[in-house]
């Protein structure tokens, strides 16, 4: 990708999305700010594809609703300006352990909570 700018139907092939979800996740993530020609088209930067890549690995891939992945990108852009500022923030050191979901947590809890921790390992890997 070495474009300034993306059309939504470049987009939606790109990232094998609907242009109707990319509308509806436009409305619901406050993060995703798309620009728009005079015409009202639609046109995505480089940044805006890697959120919407987020996004759908949130969604699709972890199975966080779209108020949850909501939670998390702002979770995660607070952490970010918290590691720029020189704060750890509230996020997991590596070799600390999450804590976790507890007993009467339901399965989905308990696999959400799963694949956060593996997703906290492989980044503290990096």
């Amino acid at each position: 990708m070495n474009k300034l700018y993306y059309s939504s139907s470049e987009v939606s092939t790109l990232l094998d999305l609907e242009p109707s979800v990319l509308r509806f996740w436009e409305d619901q993530f406050s993060q995703l700010r798309i620009k728009r020609t005079r015409a009202g088209k639609r046109m995505y930067r480089e940044k805006d594809i890697k959120l919407i890549r987020t996004i759908k690995r949130l969604t699709r891939d972890e199975g966080y609703t779209i108020a949850g992945a909501r939670k998390k990108l702002q979770e995660s852009s607070s952490d970010r300006r918290a590691a720029k500022a020189g704060r750890g923030g509230d996020r997991v050191q590596s070799g600390e352990a999450k804590e976790s979901p507890g007993e009467t947590a339901s399965e989905p809890e308990i696999i959400q909570w799963i694949r956060s921790s593996l997703i906290d390992l492989r980044e503290s890997m990096d």
